[in-house]
């Protein structure tokens, strides 16, 4: 059996074809990457915060609901009907979309999947797995703040 026997030309062709793949490649990475990685969000540290100050009591409405951050997360505010002040982590427990207080259903209201929890914070009706995170609520005279539980 015969072998075949390689041109000086085609192992040339060969050569190039290999240098110019590997440098379109090359240049399709260097253009990417960067982008890519200013698309990738910085990891951002939890800011440790024990205690955030809302505002004052006479400020916030009955039956109204308010966003604070507590830290890097955010915590819902809730004053029920009757005055009462309670504080829960804002973040769903289903997939961390943010909730929000509805006056309508009186009730915290997660417009991701419809998850809905009670105003003690307890998970009543779709997908959320768990009840929201309490939080202390703390009036010194007429100053709102809001701090962990212990």
């Amino acid at each position: 059996m015969e072998t075949p026997v390689q041109h000086p030309d085609e192992s040339r062709r060969d050569f190039l074809k290999f240098i110019l793949g590997g440098s379109v490649l090359a240049w399709i990475v260097s253009v990417l990457y960067p982008i890519f990685a200013y698309l990738k969000p910085p990891k951002q540290n939890e800011v440790e915060v024990s205690s955030v100050k809302v505002g004052l009591l006479k400020d916030i409405e009955k039956d109204s609901g308010q966003i604070v951050k507590f830290g890097t997360k955010p915590v819902i505010l809730i004053r029920t009907a009757n005055g009462d002040l309670r504080a829960f982590s804002a973040a769903c427990t289903h997939l961390e979309c943010t909730v929000q207080y509805r006056k309508d259903y009186g009730m915290i209201w997660c417009a991701c999947h419809n998850g809905k929890y009670d105003l003690n914070g307890r998970n009543v009706s779709g997908p959320p797995p768990r009840p929201l995170d309490e939080y202390r609520v703390v009036v010194q005279g007429e100053e709102v703040s809001i701090s962990k539980k212990s």
